[in-house]
């Protein structure tokens, strides 16, 4: 199915927004990890036919969104921007702060606005489940990078615990959707 050029116009926006909005809220380190998630989510919708249905991997995408949620928590208790801040020399933002709550409202929004939009056949639903899928299996692997650059032995990073089972759980749900669209 050939993508229309609204879609794809509203997707490469957004894949530039946030990582811009990363940019200015947290710094170039964050940005960079956002562009990952967000410039491969947009390769992988545009280079593959999307012809699956939503149902093929809803119940791994909302496991999946669970998941993402206890990866958050595990952050916000062991400290994760606190550790960033002090890596990047870049303050953490204001949680209420306009920038935060547009970065959030457009990644974790559309995260969870995609399925919705997919399961109605919407190109631009498929490019948000993407982004998402992308964002858990390949930029989050970043927390097995980040002792490294901390100057210190290598240890426990926040969100080492629950990426071990978030990465690979999207690397599965993205490979099933894959298989899904290209048989379909």
């Amino acid at each position: 199915m050939k993508k229309n050029p609204t879609s794809i116009a509203a997707a490469l926006l957004i894949t530039i927004l946030v990582p811009g909005l990363g940019l200015v809220a947290l710094g170039t380190l964050p940005a960079l990890l956002f562009s990952i998630g967000f410039l491969g989510g947009f390769l992988f919708w545009l280079c593959l036919p999307a012809n699956a249905s939503f149902c093929e991997i809803r119940r791994l995408y909302w496991l999946l969104f669970a998941l993402f949620i206890l990866h958050r928590v595990e952050e916000k208790y062991f400290g994760f921007f606190a550790r960033l801040a002090k890596m990047t020399g870049v303050a953490t933002p204001e949680v209420l702060s306009p920038v935060v709550l547009l970065l959030v409202g457009l990644s974790v929004g559309g995260w969870l606005l995609g399925p919705v939009l997919y399961a109605r056949a919407s190109e631009f639903g498929k490019y948000l489940v993407w982004t998402f899928l992308a964002s858990m299996g390949i930029s989050e692997l970043a927390h097995f990078g980040f002792p490294l650059l901390e100057g210190t032995p290598y240890n426990y990073f926040p969100g080492m615990a629950t990426t071990l089972v978030l990465a690979p759980l999207a690397w599965y749900t993205m490979c099933r959707l894959a298989r899904f669209s290209l048989r379909g």
